[in-house]
């Protein structure tokens, strides 16, 4: 815009008409915000002296307009200019008229906020000394005052760290403003001072907190210039998170003090004390552990705190009438304007609150001494005090016993009488708390909330928070309760529950929809009956959910509610509603053809046709199969899913009656689903072909479609390597029903599975896992042709293996493995000398072979125990060259036999055990694996057995089998209950004390078994852990006796035997971090043993980033406790830059390792109160200042 027209607006705003220098300010207002408004010096004096003018202009308006000017001018000008401004506005606030202080305190805050950081520096050298001037200074009004610490307050919270140097003189002039006389000045300095207080070195935080204790060791200070004190210190706290801990022992026992020092009437010094210990709880979790007793008996005493009021109220019964109702109402109605008291229990609540979800490991001390107290309180008579008792109560109930039910419920049922809305709903939360955590603790006390139940639904004052508060709790108790106990109270449930299906407001109908599902359970628990009429309620239950099943107008949530609520009333009652079938049944087929309701539609049905009651479906019957089969073709996973599964039921239940030309057309679109793409979509197709085969209506037609269509597609997924889990067990039962039920041939289909294992020109050899898929398909085939072609089969493979000994083949492969899954489920011991072909394999110079023929000699002795277990033993004790071998397949006999429960001989144990002790000092680590693993598997078997003697080799001097007897243990760990657990546990610390043994394999295998039990058995190892964690972190630590450095002749390489034993300890903490932090106090692991890992090996740092950062999510208090000495590790490794001459692998290697550590920063800057740490924003400083880095940062930041 040319200087001329810029001109022009200026005269105009100098002019004498208020509304044309209003006009002019607001096109001024508009060219400083276009992008290319550009100013000359001439123009930057001008513009900015005219501005300045305008704030005083007497038309309010103008000078609001000014102000809004100087954000976009402060962008646009220069240094010299905005200095003077600041100089300017300065002299107006300090010295001005009064009338103009406003404009000007406003007018500063706005140049502050816009000013760009670089130019910060030269506006605080000439703002700040005059604002200090401006709270200090002589004769200065409390209006001027105030405006500079709101000024100062905005400066420190965007600046402080640039202004270090004013720092102490600023502090000094804040802290005796504590001491003012007026209550306006006092709140604006703590604000300013908490503000501030972010930046301060340690050394000025001290300083500050001493002089705020001192101000309160003042005995004869005035109570207001006390409890301004008391509130500096708690904002403090606030403000500077865990720094403030190393000050709680000069400030905790003066606040206890005041708090129970304080006169009758100084409610709010307890209130201000109350929160401030709150603050310390929620802020400095570890330093104020040594007062936590203290303080919980502090809030126990004041959450009860009420001088001005008696409840003589008599204990409630439980046949309180609805009379008593207006009496109790009454007696509660005590109002008094002046008492203050309630602030005192609010803040008490609030501080227990603090107390709980900060302190899990006095949780069994809070609920025992808290519980009844808060119980108590329930009878609280300021509502919004009563609020947080509900919610601190809330924070329990994990730890609550059941003896305190029966307290609760009488507690509870006085608040719901209450007049109060909001009390009811914070009543029914509670109570919605308590059956989440203990589900059947209401069986006894149903009758008595029934009554409240039914007011809060019907009573014309009732909101819908809480209609759904009441109906989202009805829905749960009913379905964590025993039917039976509803029975007397159903007619008083139901009629309330049906009103509120018809209600407007959707959420309310939705709720109460899901509260009828539970309701038909509850009415109808089985078709055997128990004893309980449920006729009366079918129809009125029906008439109301099918009055909202048909309406079409109406929200999503409650289409999908009505349609499976519908689905249970006609699976639980049909028997019912034959009547009604004919006119219900199609409207649920008609929702199949809305996108919406399809999904919801289809599991209705699923639910329909399990029914015992075997509903008649023949009105929608051919219907219903044709769209479920339309369905398969949808490109919706989760729908096809849905229709595989009531497709299975409804063949199942009604195959008789659908017609073979609707199965053809189903077996096409199956076979397209049929993929290793999609294993589970497969099983259930799979699944579904077996129901079609193994039916009633299963014909010739339906036999051929099977061939024709989905047994190419089952051969083609049977060479997946993928393949595995359910979609394997389906193909075997596919297999065994097309040779049982499909009239296929035998001979056929073991070819074509047989012709699986070639190789093929384009794909080259056969994947080994699914060798082992063909195998277990073969044997089961095998088995459903019968006696004959089993035995024809099994001399075939036979065969095979004479004829091909010596070659690499996938023929030989397969026939090894298929013996071995055919002879564990059928005894071989008929095919004389089997065991011996098999040996044979043993010579072959492939791996994979000898492998394989372990694996076939172990499972053909599963077959056959006490023909072949005694060979296995034989051989192994005779063949040193095979042992390694031979002892895999021992241990496949002891896996299979540990797998199906099955016992060994007495006789075969002792071999088996005399055996495998033999070899626990073998020199070869693969032999002492196998031998662990299979002691391991014994002890799962014979568990009083192997465990005492196992324990007896734990101070074995040989190292090796110390190792091994630990090792088996790690194997006994499985994930479902064992009887070894009750066992083993008495006896577990003999074998994890090896933890601390002089060899390191033996505390290696320690730990692993350590890290084992930890993932599967925790309940097993807590008592032990106060004794074994120290013992575990030492073995994260560098150990120099175990590095060694090895002479290569011309260059020298150091060897770190410790390494692997680190990364092992490393990796147990962080699986007892996941799985027992409650026994675990991370503050004395992350120092110094997380941050020496931290600057450890490559992988040890990649494992201590996702221990980090597990524990910034788990125990964000402990990671901020020590946050500024894991910064510098973090800070080396995201900096870290290989050597020029570095091969490509190491730079992706420093990349994986740039990546772990981000995402470790990522998860320290989530934590609520990083920001108090200086180092970590500094971090995050040079972090910004990287643009790559900081680009792969906001990356991980956004997975």
């Amino acid at each position: 815009m040319a200087n001329l027209q810029v001109s022009g607006i200026i005269e105009k705003m100098t002019g004498k008409d208020k509304d044309y220098r209003y006009m002019a300010t607001s096109d001024l207002l508009n060219e400083l915000n276009k992008d290319s408004f550009k100013l000359d010096t001439d123009l930057e004096m001008r513009l900015s002296s005219i501005i300045l003018q305008q704030l005083d202009d007497v038309a309010g308006d103008v000078s609001g307009l000014a102000v809004k000017c100087l954000a976009p001018l402060v962008k646009k000008v220069g240094e010299e200019r905005i200095v003077e401004m600041t100089n300017k506005l300065c002299d107006k606030l300090l010295h001005g008229k009064d009338q103009h202080r406003d404009t000007a305190s406003i007018a500063l805050r706005t140049v502050v906020a816009q000013v760009t950081p670089s130019l910060a520096p030269s506006i605080l050298v000439t703002l700040t000394p005059q604002m200090i001037g401006g709270i200090s200074g002589q004769g200065m009004s409390s209006g001027i005052k105030c405006e500079c610490l709101e000024i100062m307050c905005d400066v420190v919270q965007k600046y402080g760290s640039l202004m270090a140097d004013d720092h102490e003189k600023l502090l000094n002039t804040l802290l005796l403003q504590l001491g003012c006389n007026q209550a306006t000045v006092r709140k604006k300095t703590v604000t300013c001072i908490a503000s501030l207080a972010s930046s301060l070195s340690d050394d000025l935080l001290a300083k500050a907190t001493v002089e705020v204790v001192k101000n309160l060791s003042n005995k004869n200070a005035k109570s207001e210039i006390t409890r301004t004190n008391i509130q500096m210190i708690g904002a403090l706290c606030r403000a500077v998170g865990y720094r403030f801990g190393t000050h709680l022992g000069n400030t905790v026992p003066v606040l206890i003090n005041y708090c129970t020092s304080a006169s009758e009437n100084d409610e709010e010094l307890r209130e201000y004390s109350l929160q401030a210990l709150e603050s310390f709880l929620l802020r400095c979790p570890r330093d104020i552990t040594p007062y936590c007793d203290e303080i919980l008996n502090l809030t126990l005493e004041y959450i009860s705190y009420d001088p001005n009021f008696t409840d003589n109220m008599e204990e409630d019964t439980d046949n309180e009438t609805l009379e008593d109702e207006d009496d109790d109402e009454s007696a509660n109605e005590y109002t008094d304007d002046e008492d203050a008291s309630w602030k005192v229990r609010r803040a008490a609540a609030k501080c227990l609150a603090g107390l709980i979800v900060s302190r899990s490991e006095m949780l069994a001390k809070v609920y025992q001494e808290a519980c009844p107290k808060l119980i108590d309180r329930f009878k609280e008579r300021e509502e919004n005090v009563k609020m947080d008792v509900f919610n601190t109560f809330i924070d329990l109930p994990k730890w609550l016993l059941k003896q305190e039910v029966s307290k609760i419920v009488k507690s509870i049922n006085r608040q719901l009488r209450e007049k109060s809305v909001k009390t009811k709903v914070g009543a029914f939360s509670v109570l919605r708390e308590l059956v989440v955590v203990l589900p059947d603790c209401l069986a006894d006390h149903i009758g008595s909330l029934v009554p409240g139940i039914e007011r809060a639904l019907n009573d014309k004052s009732s909101t819908s928070n809480l209609k759904i508060e009441t109906l989202v709790f009805t829905k749960l108790v009913l379905a964590s309760h025993a039917p039976p106990v509803f029975h007397p109270y159903i007619k008083a449930l139901s009629s309330p529950v049906l009103a509120a299906v018809g209600e407007r407001y959707y959420k309310v109908t939705a709720e109460a929809l899901r509260v009828c599902g539970e309701l038909v359970r509850v009415v109808r628990p089985s078709t055997a009956g128990m004893g309980f009429d449920f006729k009366p309620f079918v129809h009125p239950i029906y008439n109301a959910i099918m009055s909202r099943l048909t309406n079409q107008d109406q929200d999503q949530e409650v289409k999908e509610c009505a349609i499976t609520c519908m689905g249970l009333v006609i699976s639980t009652f049909g028997d019912q509603l034959r009547a009604e079938l004919p006119s219900c049944l199609p409207v649920l087929v008609d929702r199949m053809g809305n996108e919406i309701t399809r999904l919801t539609a289809v599991k209705a049905f699923a639910v329909i046709a399990t029914s015992p009651l075997h509903i008649d479906l023949s009105c929608v019957l051919d219907h219903l199969i044709a769209e479920l089969t339309g369905f398969l073709r949808k490109a919706n996973r989760v729908l096809r899913q849905a229709t595989l599964i009531t497709m299975n039921t409804l063949v199942t239940a009604y195959g008789d009656k659908i017609g073979s030309d609707a199965y053809e057309v189903i077996l096409v679109e199956l076979s397209s689903l049929i993929s290793v793409s999609d294993l589970h979509m497969t099983a259930l197709a799979l699944e579904l072909c077996c129901t079609l085969m193994t039916g009633k209506s299963c014909s010739e037609n339906i036999s051929l479609a099977v061939r024709n269509k989905v047994l190419p597609q089952a051969l083609t997924l049977v060479k997946s390597p993928l393949l595995q889990g359910q979609a394997l067990l389906d193909l075997q039962k596919f297999f065994e029903a097309l040779v049982y039920h499909a009239n296929t041939s035998f001979y056929t289909l073991l070819e074509s599975l047989l012709s699986c294992a070639k190789p093929s020109p384009q794909s080259g050899g056969v994947p080994k896992q699914a060798l082992y898929s063909i195998a277990q398909c073969v044997a089961v085939l095998c088995l459903a042709a019968g006696d004959k072609n089993c035995s024809s089969t099994v001399k075939m493979l036979m065969e095979i293996l004479k004829d091909d000994s010596g070659t690499n083949s996938a023929k030989q492969h397969l026939a090894l493995l298929s013996l071995g899954e055919i002879g564990r489920r059928k005894d071989l011991s008929a095919h004389a000398g089997i065991e011996t072909i098999v040996i044979e394999s043993f010579q072959s110079p492939f791996e994979e072979i000898k492998s394989a023929a372990s694996y076939a000699l172990g499972n053909i002795a599963v077959g056959n125990l006490s023909n072949y277990l005694p060979f296995i033993l034989n051989q192994i004790d005779n063949q040193q060259k095979k042992q390694y071998i031979l002892l895999h397949s021992l241990k496949e006999v002891i896996v299979r036999q540990s797998v199906d429960k099955a016992d060994f001989q007495n006789s075969s144990v002792e071999k088996i055990l005399a055996l495998l002790f033999n070899h626990c000092e073998s020199e070869e680590e693969g032999v002492r694996n196998v031998v662990a693993e299979c002691l391991g598997k014994m002890a799962l078997i014979e568990p009083e057995k192997l465990v005492p003697a196992l324990q007896v080799r734990t101070t074995s001097p040989a190292a090796f089998t110390r190792a091994t007897v630990v090792t088996a243990v790690k194997y006994s760990v499985v994930e479902r209950p064992e009887k070894l657990d009750e066992i083993i546990f008495l006896q577990i610390s003999s074998f994890l004390m090896l933890i601390k043994d002089g060899d390191r394999h033996v505390r290696r295998a320690a730990v692993s078994a350590l890290s084992t039990f930890a993932h599967y058995k925790p309940n097993l190892i807590k008592g032990l852990l106060p004794e074994l964690l120290p013992l575990l972190y030492d073995q994260t630590v560098i150990k120099k006796e175990l590095i060694r450095t090895v002479d290569l002749g011309p260059f020298k390489h150091v060897v770190d035997d410790g390494l692997e034993l680190r990364k092992a300890a490393f990796e147990c903490v962080f699986t007892l971090l996941d799985s027992c932090l409650d026994q675990v106090n991370p503050s004395s692991f992350i120092v110094p043993f997380l941050k020496s890992g931290l600057e450890d090996h490559y992988d040890l740092k990649m494992l201590c980033h996702l221990i980090l950062s597990l524990l910034a999510d788990k125990s964000p208090s402990a990671v901020l406790a020590v946050l500024d000495s894991l910064v510098e590790p973090l800070h080396k490794t995201i900096s870290f830059k290989p050597k020029q001459d570095a091969v490509k692998q190491e730079h992706d290697r420093n990349e994986d390792m740039i990546r772990s550590a981000l995402r470790a920063i990522s998860s320290l800057d989530r934590i609520n109160g990083v920001d108090y740490s200086h180092k970590f924003k500094g971090l995050m400083g040079d972090m910004k200042r990287s643009v790559p880095l900081w680009e792969k940062f906001q990356t991980i930041r956004n997975e």
